[in-house]
């Protein structure tokens, strides 16, 4: 199925033609629950990796204050709570019975640290056919992006990314190792997806915009606001060109980074001091209270009862307190490291 970003309410461009020359195309990749094969983009699913390749692993060091889970317990917790939430219940009765309460508390008490390289786990396998725009290294036709799923100093997952000619892959890997430490609420195990990608337009966030053109859309905001909103008695509207009008929220490929409780920082390669520019962003949820009318318009039929895993959020990722993971990478260099944010 395909999903499709309705009409943005405003032709913002038409109102403020600064903003024209900075539109820029991204792609919304609509991560939906499904079992994707090595063969297909995804997030989560398993990669097209060479048999005789090595893994790969973080020997970083870790943030230690909570004890770490394994990933078959993070399995295991989303399966009890999904049924859990799922079946009927009266209204005194509980969310669990006495017997899974404490199955869940042997879920989340953690083990030991395993004090060894932790194998990278799959986030996003993307191949360049899918995403329209995406360029790689000559001869690349995929991205690969894995992480290890536990904090670092940066309070983000490190991710890496692999570039890969898929013709050169003639024995898959069909079982790669595991991490055996993964970060005990399972913020970083995205479930498997199947994408959908969609190109659409974005503007940039109003932190980057020069200080006057963003203060004339904040002003601008609260009376068109209304105009869609008349029961909105609270004077709302001065972020409306910031969560309808500029960067799409979501899982996406280029475009615009979502800055948002923090000004934007110069992004510069390590390697040369070239402005990087996104590749992906990696988020808790395609939508929220804010961003309404960015849900796709096959998304807003009745929904079906959602267990644990909410509708906006089926890779069921949480970056922060529900924030973005940007990914940046040198424009003049693909071996040049790439960078992460937090937004």
């Amino acid at each position: 199925m395909v999903r499709t970003t309705p009409p943005r309410p405003v032709d913002i461009a038409s109102i403020f033609p600064e903003l024209a020359p900075l539109a820029r195309q991204a792609i919304r990749l609509h991560p939906r629950p499904g079992i994707p094969t090595p063969y297909e983009s995804s997030i989560g699913g398993p990669l097209l990796w060479p048999a005789d390749e090595e893994w790969p692993v973080c020997a970083e060091v870790h943030d230690d204050w909570q004890l770490p889970v394994s990933l078959d317990d993070v399995r295991r917790r989303r399966a009890l709570l999904e049924a859990a939430w799922l079946r009927p219940r009266g209204p005194k009765e509980n969310l669990l019975s006495p017997e899974e309460r404490a199955l869940l508390d042997t879920l989340e008490a953690g083990h030991p640290w395993h004090g060894e390289p932790n194998a990278l786990l799959p986030v996003a396998q993307l191949y360049l056919r899918d995403i329209p725009g995406l360029t790689g290294p000559d001869g690349a036709d995929l991205l690969q992006v894995l992480w290890c799923p536990l904090d670092h100093e940066s309070g983000l997952p490190a991710a890496r990314l692999v570039w890969r000619d898929t013709a050169s892959v003639v024995d898959p890997l069909v079982s790669p190792p595991e991490p055996a430490d993964v970060d005990p609420y399972g913020n970083y195990v995205p479930e498997p997806c199947v994408l959908h990608p969609e190109a659409v337009m974005e503007y940039p966030a109003p932190h980057e915009l020069p200080e006057e053109l963003a203060g004339r859309l904040v002003a601008w905001g609260p009376a068109e606001w209304a105009k869609s909103h008349p029961e909105d008695e609270d004077e709302s509207g001065g972020a409306y060109y910031q969560y309808e009008l500029s960067v799409a929220p979501g899982w996406k490929v280029g475009g615009w980074g979502p800055w948002s409780f923090c000004d934007p920082c110069p992004m510069l390669c390590a390697t040369c001091k070239t402005e990087c520019r996104p590749l992906l962003t990696v988020s808790s949820g395609e939508w929220d209270g804010g961003s309404g009318s960015w849900i796709p318009l096959e998304d807003r039929v009745p929904p079906r009862p959602a267990g644990l895993r909410r509708p906006s959020d089926p890779p069921m990722v949480s970056i922060g307190r529900g924030y973005n993971m940007q990914i940046y990478i040198c424009p003049e260099s693909f071996d040049h490291p790439h960078l992460e944010n937090m937004q």
